[in-house]
């Protein structure tokens, strides 16, 4: 099928995860790193060699990441319900309360253009009988989105209107701050994604929501150069416009948890889903890649 998004066709590069999460591209190694979340390790796949290997096992149920400014990898620890740095395979904390009282489980993170690290925090990793951390309670009573001044130690909740706020991604110009919202019917919430107005770090109040039927959540999302939202809903990948209008859909045989462009051009989207890392070719590129002028904001 012909379409203006993909060029080539749905690979299945690994298989044998339990729940494959987190995908990111690394330049300084060329490879993509994801983690196995119930298996408590970290994969890394290398597209020269075609080859998977363990990054990493033990890693305290690692969820979703990042790069930084300087090449380090950002990312989220269920287990250790902090947000932490791999720089070269050393791990130290960066955040892991808020007002004293521990974080959930940090789920997904992003990091804006002066350096803020922002992220989600569910409750997933902390809920009675999970897999993907340690049982335990919500010490600040909710699920924020938080945005974290490296340089200063302040942590601010920004977003505490979501019930379980989990992917999240700018806009462009940083001017939008989009997050799924995975709680569902269960919660008497939709499954859906919000949109903010972004303004000198502050979140204002909600502007926008799509809602996605049930069974498929908008579990991780991507914003490509042109805008346009590449998320997961169930077993698919959905392409919308900024204003929600749907473009594209890319079947997958699996429940898609999250997806990141990579490949030596920033064109080949990565995808975690279930139990494998899927890989298609497309037209575009993720807009956090790239430089684009201050938010006027």
């Amino acid at each position: 099928m012909v379409n203006d998004f993909t060029t080539g066709p749905l690979e299945c590069l690994y298989t044998g995860s339990v729940w494959a999460e987190g995908p990111l591209w690394v330049p300084s190694s060329q490879t993509v790193r994801w983690s196995d979340i119930p298996n408590d390790r970290i994969l890394e796949f290398n597209p020269d060699s075609g080859t998977t290997r363990e990054y990493a096992v033990g890693v305290e149920y690692t969820n979703g990441r990042t790069l930084d400014a300087d090449g380090s990898v950002v990312q989220c620890s269920h287990g250790r319900r902090r947000v932490e740095r791999d720089s070269g395979g050393t791990v130290t904390a960066l955040v892991n309360s808020f007002e004293g009282r521990r974080l959930n489980s940090p789920n997904d993170v992003v990091v804006a253009r002066d350096s803020s690290i922002w992220f989600t925090d569910p409750p997933y990793g902390i809920l009675p009988g999970t897999r993907e951390g340690h049982e335990g309670e919500q010490e600040y009573g909710g699920c924020n989105v938080f945005r974290f001044e490296p340089a200063t130690g302040k942590l601010t909740a920004v977003i505490t209107d979501l019930v379980h706020p989990n992917g999240l991604a700018f806009s462009p110009d940083e001017s939008v701050l989009y997050v799924a919202d995975t709680a569902g019917r269960r919660y008497g919430v939709p499954l859906r994604i919000a949109t903010y107005t972004v303004r000198q770090g502050h979140c204002g109040p909600r502007t926008g929501m799509l809602e996605l039927e049930d069974g498929y959540p908008a579990d991780g999302l991507r914003v490509d150069v042109k805008g346009r939202i590449w998320t997961s809903a169930g077993p698919t990948v959905r392409i919308y416009s900024p204003s929600f209008d749907l473009l594209h859909t890319i079947a997958v045989p699996e429940t898609v948890s999250n997806l990141c462009f990579g490949g030596p051009d920033g064109q080949d989207l990565y995808l975690t889903a279930t139990t494998s890392l899927y890989r298609i070719r497309t037209t575009t590129t993720d807009a956090a890649a790239r430089t684009f002028p201050p938010n006027p904001n």
